[in-house]
């Protein structure tokens, strides 16, 4: 008989304005925990990833490109997938789930979905998906809007590493680099993002739930402001609320959010 063994892939989805770098502190909990393989990538239009064309930001074309890059996996037919996004990338994360996309996953973990906009939250992040990029004088202020624009304002510090992905500098030359945490070389400084993305819109949740072809937990951190239980348990899927922890719970207590996962480790 053949191998009917396969490889569990856990694929991590960062939220708007975030990279797959937010999870770099995960490593160390996961080579102990995670027996399988997993990955971070960056969602399109932040980080390294290209942006959608023109403004095709959409959650089934964020998906399309995650499932794109899924295939330099070359996943075998007993490999198996668990996702776990936050925020933007837990509605990117049921979007992969759909059936008809045919992907094998297992499960679908989403964290801190805001899953209820009003007109007026609608309307401002058009506004800010048509505002121009602004450019920085200096890697720290860039640094500070990242931060703020990611929502990780005081989990991480303007130097941490995980906000250089989020940074790009173009020298005097008009070329364009890793930030490399220099702020001696000159030029001037951007936020990776493409801020098209803002304009993805409100997610259609029970559109959403009810295409997922595997089993759906829906987080959140309970003093998350973007999202309450109620609003979650409307959605009519199983929900757990982690107590003491807000909208980034992933950045607060990795271990506590990891074991949510416990089922498939």
């Amino acid at each position: 008989m053949g191998d009917t063994t396969g490889t569990r892939h856990l694929v991590l989805l960062h939220g708007m304005g975030a990279t797959g770098e937010v999870w770099l502190p995960w490593a160390p909990l996961l080579e102990r925990r995670w027996q399988g393989r997993w990955l971070a990538p960056d969602l399109a239009g932040h980080g390294w990833s290209p942006p959608l064309p023109g403004s095709g930001y959409s959650f089934a074309a964020l998906a399309q490109r995650v499932a794109d890059g899924l295939d330099a996996l070359r996943l075998g037919p007993h490999d198996r997938l668990v996702l776990l996004g936050h925020s933007l990338g837990g509605v990117v994360a049921l979007s992969l789930a759909a059936r008809q996309r045919g992907l094998p996953v297992d499960a679908v973990v989403g964290l801190g979905i805001k899953v209820v906009w009003s007109p007026a939250e609608l309307a401002k992040a058009d506004e800010l998906a048509a505002r121009p990029v602004t450019w920085f004088a200096t890697r720290d202020e860039a640094a500070r809007r990242y931060l703020r624009v990611s929502g990780l304002a005081g989990l991480f510090a303007p130097g941490h590493p995980v906000v250089d992905a989020g940074l790009r500098r173009e020298d005097g030359r008009g070329h364009r680099s890793h930030p490399g945490g220099d702020e001696r070389g000159g030029g001037r400084w951007r936020l990776a993002m493409d801020p098209a993305a803002f304009a993805v819109g409100e997610p259609d949740m029970p559109a959403l739930l009810a295409a997922a072809d595997a089993p759906v937990l829906l987080a959140r951190g309970e003093t998350d402001p973007m999202v309450t239980d109620a609003q979650l348990t409307a959605c009519g899927v199983p929900v757990t609320t982690l107590p003491g922890l807000g909208h980034h719970a992933h950045v607060e207590d990795p271990a506590a959010v990891l074991a949510l996962l416990d089922p498939y480790l």
